[in-house]
């Protein structure tokens, strides 16, 4: 486990732990109270990378193109 929070964890580094938390359960090899503290945080890192992908489906969405197709600029985002 990283000694990050997951607030500070990018979406990569957030990935490769719930990946690792995933398997570590899948295992069957871990006691009760820590099958339970992973899961908690495979929750909170499936919550973070969520929110970092709507961040990112967000910033394609708003990219705007010319009739060429090229990348004009951005235009904003509704709420």
């Amino acid at each position: 486990m990283s000694d990050k929070t997951v607030a500070e964890m990018s979406f990569e580094e957030a990935m490769a732990e719930l990946d690792h938390v995933v398997k570590q359960l899948e295992g069957g090899q871990v006691e009760l109270e820590a099958s339970i503290a992973l899961y908690e945080r495979g929750a909170a890192l499936k919550a973070h990378c969520e929110t970092k992908l709507k961040s990112a489906e967000e910033k394609v969405a708003a990219i705007t193109l010319n009739a060429d197709g090229q990348p004009t600029g951005t235009k904003p985002v509704d709420p």
